[in-house]
């Protein structure tokens, strides 16, 4: 028996070779494996199916919370989203070969920067197996070999899906390089940092799932990851906000759905509306059972103003918590800011550079916010739930970035991309 580094150095040569094979396969070969990857997911439903029921029993047994759970969980309409998924890939323009420069010389040399598939792709996820066809579809389309690192809890699920997809692939296109698609059969955690220290195979690696996992990887790796550890993101309403705007963005921007990443886990207030807007807003929130971690100010502005019962069950002091504190359910942080630059000193402090907004009917204060506010995504008068992919008009996301260098915000096609310079010349030596 191979060991295990053995094993992943294995994966990781045979994912090189396919990345050379893939980056030579036309648009079309690519579109077709893709609609036959589709279709074979819709036809194998039963067997997925089958799969799943066993990673959920198993689930069950460790322990996993109901969140958890759901998001292991498939059901015929996951698979057909699934598959409709990899299908709307397949109708998404090509990102290799694009001109992004093209320049001529003094010398008379021709310069032409196109785009090109990063390489190796190594994915590490949790829970939810529907994330095998989507990294795995992405990654193809841009021509990129990905490897798939699924959490034990659904180790079932992605080998069926990754079997069926290549399976697929292969009958629908015999340039269809065997290694495109791996997944990594081995439950042993010692594999993650034995794999990520191929830096000579694995270009990139995407983490995703929650921040303990990512600072994991982080700590591990040997090749380049992009990655966001968490979303703190504010809503700041401005002395010039329109109440009623800023009452539906707050309430859509934490309630509409808590548990992800965009949802706003902040909110600031400007102190010269604060006793005005507070309990509005506060007010909308409540109905929806938000617990509301204040400072001082906000504490006392909302204890005045809203009955005990109300205050007794759903105010309590932010020493209780943190200004960083990613909540991800119902609740939220709320401080009373004296003015703009305040509000941006904050943020800049607390967020984590993930989506930040605005509220405001000043054109000026929206666009100091936007230019000092240091995020991936900057908003004025919007929720912050719009950072995502297909929101964005990008198609599938293979996931959210708060890094600076290289991909920034949400991941789409483009952003799967590396970029090389084409230069044609007439026998130009250089003197």
């Amino acid at each position: 028996m191979d060991s295990l580094k053995e094993q992943m150095e294995e994966l990781g040569r045979r994912a090189k070779d396919a990345s050379r094979a893939l980056a030579l396969l036309s648009t079309d070969n690519k579109n077709r494996c893709l609609i036959a990857m589709s279709d074979a997911i819709l036809a194998a439903e039963k067997e997925i199916l089958e799969a799943n029921c066993l990673d959920v029993e198993n689930g069950k047994k460790m322990g996993l919370s109901s969140a958890l759970l759901d998001r292991l969980t498939l059901t015929p309409a996951r698979i057909s989203a699934m598959a409709d998924g990899v299908k709307e890939v397949a109708a998404l323009p090509d990102p290799v070969g694009r001109e992004l420069d093209f320049r001529v010389c003094p010398n008379g040399l021709e310069l032409q920067k196109i785009t090109t598939p990063i390489g190796v792709i190594v994915i590490i996820f949790e829970s939810r197996p529907n994330v095998t066809a989507d990294a795995a579809s992405l990654c193809f389309k841009s021509g990129n070999a990905t490897i798939l690192r699924g959490g034990k809890e659904a180790a079932a699920s992605n080998r069926i899906i990754s079997k069926i997809m290549v399976s697929a692939a292969q009958a629908a296109c015999k340039e269809f390089p065997e290694y495109a698609i791996q997944v990594v059969n081995t439950t042993d955690r010692q594999a993650v940092p034995e794999l990520l220290s191929l830096t000579e195979c694995v270009d990139l690696c995407i983490p995703r799932g929650g921040e303990g996992l990512i600072r994991a990887v982080v700590e591990c790796s040997r090749v380049p990851i992009i990655k966001h550890y968490k979303g703190v993101c504010h809503v700041y309403l401005h002395e010039n906000a329109d109440f009623q705007m800023a009452n539906r963005i707050v309430l859509n921007a934490k309630t509409q759905r808590p548990g992800v990443c965009n949802a706003a886990e902040s909110l600031l207030v400007d102190e010269s509306i604060a006793s005005d807007i507070l309990p509005f807003v506060a007010r909308s929130l409540l109905e929806k059972k938000v617990k509301l971690y204040c400072d001082p100010k906000a504490e006392s502005i909302l204890k005045r103003a809203l009955p005990q019962e109300l205050t007794s069950e759903y105010i309590f002091s932010i020493q209780e918590t943190s200004w960083d504190h990613e909540y991800l359910d119902l609740s939220l942080s709320v401080g009373v800011v004296q003015d703009l630059n305040a509000a941006i000193g904050h943020i800049n402090r607390y967020g984590s550079g993930h989506s930040e907004s605005i509220v405001t009917n000043s054109e000026e204060a929206a666009a100091g916010f936007q230019k000092a506010v240091d995020a991936a995504a900057v908003y004025w008068n919007a929720s912050t739930r719009f950072t995502d992919g297909a929101e964005f008009g990008m198609g599938a996301e293979i996931g959210i970035s708060t890094d600076k260098i290289g991909a920034r915000g949400p991941m789409g096609l483009e952003e799967l991309t590396a970029y090389k310079w084409l230069v044609c010349g007439k026998g130009q030596i250089r003197e």
